[in-house]
């Protein structure tokens, strides 16, 4: 078998990153690698008919993340529901261009019928909302594009 070199695993991410798979690991003698990724949806298990390649030696490797990585966010801490207000008929919390307090009220995310609070962690500037009322949501999944004050 071949050895596995950066451009196979960088062939690999961005074929992983195009699929719908949420989570991939191959293991093979001293060889490892592990990629996973947030998606809305689970998609079903898709078993590889052949084992991809073996390297002869530990390989440490920079390889970009499946998930997002620059800037700053405000990140869901639990799996659930996000509401951008805390009625269909009141105005949302926060919206592009608003500058939040750390404490301040910017969601509310519900669990199991539960409605939590979402508070920011920091003082920041709204940049970009990244997800709509009634969409659902991952742990550590962005839901704002913010700029720390």
């Amino acid at each position: 078998m071949d050895l596995m070199n950066i451009k196979h695993i960088k062939e690999l991410v961005q074929e992983f990153d195009a699929s719908t798979l949420s989570k991939l690991k191959i293991t093979s003698d001293a060889f490892s690698i592990e990629l996973e990724k947030n998606i809305g949806t689970v998609a079903a298990p898709v078993m590889m008919a052949a084992p991809v390649a073996v390297a002869s030696a530990p390989v440490a490797l920079e390889v970009p993340a499946a998930t997002i990585v620059a800037g700053d966010y405000i990140l869901s801490p639990m799996v659930g529901t996000f509401y951008s207000a805390p009625s269909p008929d009141s105005p949302p919390f926060v919206k592009v261009g608003d500058r939040v307090k750390k404490g301040q009220v910017v969601a509310i995310l519900e669990a199991m019928k539960i409605m939590n609070e979402l508070e920011a962690e920091f003082d920041c500037e709204i940049l970009e909302i990244l997800k709509s009322d009634g969409q659902a949501v991952e742990y550590d999944m962005p839901l704002y594009t913010v700029k720390k004050l």
